[in-house]
């Protein structure tokens, strides 16, 4: 069976768990808390070196890292993976966004939130963040202006890695209503058989 090693507050643990979910597919789950630097102890960076969750452990013992990767390798074969040429090229599209564009800043608010205090290295990069996450959810709702799902009309990979950190994206203090289609976006995964909410995902 897969194991799951993942922190329950992460978004990029909670695409995994939800994809996982969409597939009805088993898997064990372990919890490790970012805050108390659980995946920084000698156990957990002797199974992935690079001290973050989440992390896959497939059948055999391999250990697969990095939410987006995952997320390819569970949706292989599946419909969550256009087979279509550029269509798949379209979902690691905005998955590579996803990630350099809209969780840096997005997530790292939303996490921020969590610590008892801000450095003054986090207080100065905070309007930066704040801008640059506002204007991925302008980039997102202008597409949706016009599409119901972010590839091939219906839902892929790229929505759930978009919808993890964007769904919560309040809690980083961004404010949603400003973003309409996103918003009627985020009604429509909610409204997918078998999903599951965040805090009830594993």
């Amino acid at each position: 069976m897969l194991t799951l090693l993942d922190d329950p507050i992460s978004g990029n643990g909670y695409k995994i768990r939800l994809l996982l979910a969409f597939l009805d597919t088993p898997y064990t789950y372990k919890t490790y808390s970012v805050l108390k630097a659980e995946t920084r102890t000698p156990e957990f960076l002797a199974i992935s070196p690079n001290g973050k969750i989440p992390v896959l452990i497939l059948e055999d013992g391999t250990v697969l890292p990095e939410s987006n990767a995952i997320l390819n390798y569970l949706a292989a074969g599946t419909p969550y993976l256009p087979t279509d040429r550029l269509h798949h090229a379209q979902v690691l599209q905005w998955m590579f966004w996803e990630q350099y564009s809209h969780e840096p800043n997005i997530a790292t608010l939303r996490f921020w939130n969590h610590l008892p205090e801000l450095d003054d290295v986090q207080k100065a990069q905070m309007p930066g963040k704040r801008a640059n996450g506002n204007a991925a959810l302008k980039l997102m709702d202008t597409h949706l202006i016009e599409h119901d799902w972010f590839v091939a009309g219906v839902p892929t990979i790229a929505d759930i890695a978009l919808f993890a950190y964007t769904h919560v994206a309040e809690e980083g203090d961004f404010d949603l209503s400003a973003y309409p289609n996103v918003r009627r976006w985020i009604a429509r995964i909610e409204g997918l058989p078998e999903f599951v909410p965040m805090e009830s995902a594993h």
